[in-house]
């Protein structure tokens, strides 16, 4: 699986996209016929604090998944996208068993 990432109006430095990767990765476990993934880093222009926002688009066979998350930290916004499909992901994958 193909994963890229892109910031917007920053350079994300190494550690981050490593993290990022990582989390990524483990969404193929979940659903097996994941193509690639496109990974969106934001910094909105907010006065609060959770102004970090991660957008996370998955090609899957079929349709696309995407889910976006805002926290205070890029870590915290990549675990929440991630979980949230996770939750998606089995839901197709539910859906794909049932049609057999």
């Amino acid at each position: 699986m193909t994963i890229n990432i892109s910031s917007v109006h920053f350079k994300a430095d190494q550690k981050l996209e490593e993290f990022i990767n990582e989390k990524v990765e483990k969404l193929n476990k979940v659903h097996d016929g994941i193509i690639g993934s496109e990974v969106t880093l934001k910094l909105e222009n907010t006065d609060t604090p959770e102004n970090k926002t991660v957008e996370i688009r998955m090609q899957i066979k079929g349709n696309d998944a995407i889910a976006s998350k805002t926290a205070k930290s890029f870590e915290e916004a990549t675990d929440l996208t991630v979980d949230a499909l996770k939750k998606q992901l089995l839901k197709i994958k539910e859906k794909e068993h049932d049609k057999r």
